[in-house]
């Protein structure tokens, strides 16, 4: 069996890895018969550090995430986030999670859009009142605890959704796509500001995006991925140090790096 690493060093510590994916794979079936959605792969992903998940439509990007969070069982292999099984890890509130859609409360305001996962584990919300004005501060959203979702823009919802994702002091926190419906000029924003945030947490996270300029600006690493069936064609550093400005986007460095990418996305064994 082979472990495709994500560390930073080469040999690094077990006690310094977070996530550990053991061989798992993911068949769904259909009218037309089973389709293996993930062959079985094995990755592991070290404490603090951000990942990116990059490929094609139907390539397994979310399926796998969706795994990572619990809400999906492998057919084969294992899954272990600090030694403990997925679901397990999210229903300790150690898991934060946040999809494309933000799904917020429409009846709620920000600030009970926040502790919302709070009241799902059962935590007091008012001893943490401090701690939910902190992280809609943190977001960038200081001034609209008392907005509905109906009153904000669809950055400020996402904002919300990352907020919301990180009240419970997640260990890892999960991005599917959290981005994807904005646009490219609120996009760019948003990845000045998820770096901001994450820096200031530097909680384990794995992010699943379309955007190749997105996942070489956020992540230390990044997996790519091929489709038919999803599986894990090549990983690749990203060199630049940290905090990466918005001059980096125009940097030959930055264009190259993508180029790499780029090639790897559409290099031998990538379905047509």
């Amino acid at each position: 069996m082979t472990y495709m690493t994500i560390n930073t060093s080469p040999t690094p510590p077990e006690a310094a890895v977070d996530l550990i994916i053991d061989q798992a794979g993911k068949t769904f079936p259909t009218p037309r018969g089973p389709v293996v959605a993930l062959a079985p792969i094995s990755l592991k992903v070290t404490r603090g550090s951000f990942v990116a998940l990059i490929g094609p439509s139907g390539c397994g990007k979310s399926t796998l995430l969706r795994m990572v969070a619990g809400l999906e069982q492998p057919d084969d292999g294992a899954i272990l986030i600090r030694s403990k099984h997925p679901e397990q890890f999210r229903k300790e509130g150690e898991l934060g999670i946040a999809f494309q859609d933000p799904a917020l409360l429409p009846w709620r305001n920000v600030f009970a859009n926040v502790a919302f996962p709070l009241q799902i584990l059962g935590r007091p919300i008012k001893p943490n009142n401090e701690k939910i004005r902190a992280l809609i501060d943190l977001v960038g959203l200081k001034g609209y605890e008392d907005a509905l979702p109906s009153q904000l823009s669809g950055g400020m919802r996402q904002r919300v959704a990352i907020a919301r994702s990180l009240v419970s002091d997640p260990s890892v926190l999960l991005l599917d796509e959290p981005f994807g419906a904005l646009d490219q000029i609120l996009r760019r924003q948003m990845n000045l500001e998820l770096q901001r945030i994450w820096a200031a947490r530097q909680t384990t996270t794995l992010l699943v995006t379309h955007g190749i300029d997105e996942a070489v600006f956020l992540a230390d690493e990044v997996v790519v991925m091929h489709a038919k069936p999803g599986r894990i064609a090549e990983i690749i550093k990203v060199p630049f140090a940290r905090p990466r400005t918005p001059d980096l986007f125009s940097s030959p460095e930055f264009h190259a790096l993508c180029d790499t990418l780029t090639a790897a996305l559409h290099g031998p064994g990538a379905a047509a």
